[in-house]
């Protein structure tokens, strides 16, 4: 059974298009949503709606709690606060009320089992939309701060860099982002999990995509923070 878990669309409709249709070509069985699904990019709707078309589960990220209630000040540099509040205006004007009581709606976590493997998944950790457990914490940290239930694979979102590591036995997997990766890799990420009689082998999947159209995408909308969104789109970096 092969299992794809995606996240961090932020708004990024045309990259989720080329994401999808990596799945559909693998003959994909479940999608399993990770949160941030539409603010930061300039197609908050559409990525809403080709996410609720997948009838899956979803789960809230922080920016979909940003979308619901606005940034908050400790939240993010003070320096950034009055322009991420502009961008999040801006998201939800574009936005019906239906789609923003879909997002305050999401549970904020998902554990599932699959052939006895069992998945626990979230946005940042089990406890916060917002800590940031990064590629290189250690083992300890890890464990304390994303391995709080009994799983087999963990999967997180959030810090838009993915990687896959095994620690006493279990999984631990960063999907990366779809709309806005940070590792210098312009290309949508996702994870492939493929859950088969011997156990599970997991993959992240980069799926190249017109990344210059979403650019082309921030202008004809008139986006708040074009410039910012520019750089970090055309070179995979926050």
């Amino acid at each position: 059974m092969k299992i794809a878990f995606i996240s961090d669309v932020h708004g990024n409709a045309i990259a989720l298009d080329a994401v999808l249709d990596d799945i559909r070509k693998k003959k994909v069985d479940k999608i399993v949503v990770l949160g941030d699904l539409a603010y930061r990019g300039p197609e908050p709707k559409r990525s809403i709606s080709l996410i609720k078309a997948l009838n899956t589960t979803v789960i809230k990220g922080n920016a979909d709690d940003w979308i619901v209630r606005g940034v908050r000040k400790g939240e993010v540099p003070d320096a950034a606060l009055d322009t991420m509040n502009e961008e999040r205006d801006w998201s939800v004007a574009q936005l019906a009320q239906e789609d923003i009581e879909y997002l305050a709606a999401l549970p904020t976590e998902t554990l599932f089992e699959e052939n006895n493997i069992v998945f626990h998944g979230f946005h940042a950790t089990p406890n916060s939309l917002f800590d940031a457990i990064l590629p290189h914490a250690t083992d300890e940290v890890i464990e304390s701060e994303l391995m709080k239930k009994h799983a087999d694979v963990y999967l997180y979102g959030h810090i838009h860099k993915s990687y896959i590591r095994t620690i006493n036995g279990k999984t631990i997997i960063n999907l990366g982002s779809i709309g806005l990766p940070f590792d210098g890799i312009t290309k949508a990420s996702y994870a492939l999990v493929d859950v088969h009689d011997e156990g599970i082998s997991a993959s992240i999947e980069k799926v190249s995509y017109d990344y210059e159209k979403t650019i082309d995408k921030y202008k004809e909308v008139n986006y708040p923070n074009t410039a910012l969104m520019e750089n970090i789109i055309r070179n995979a970096k926050n």
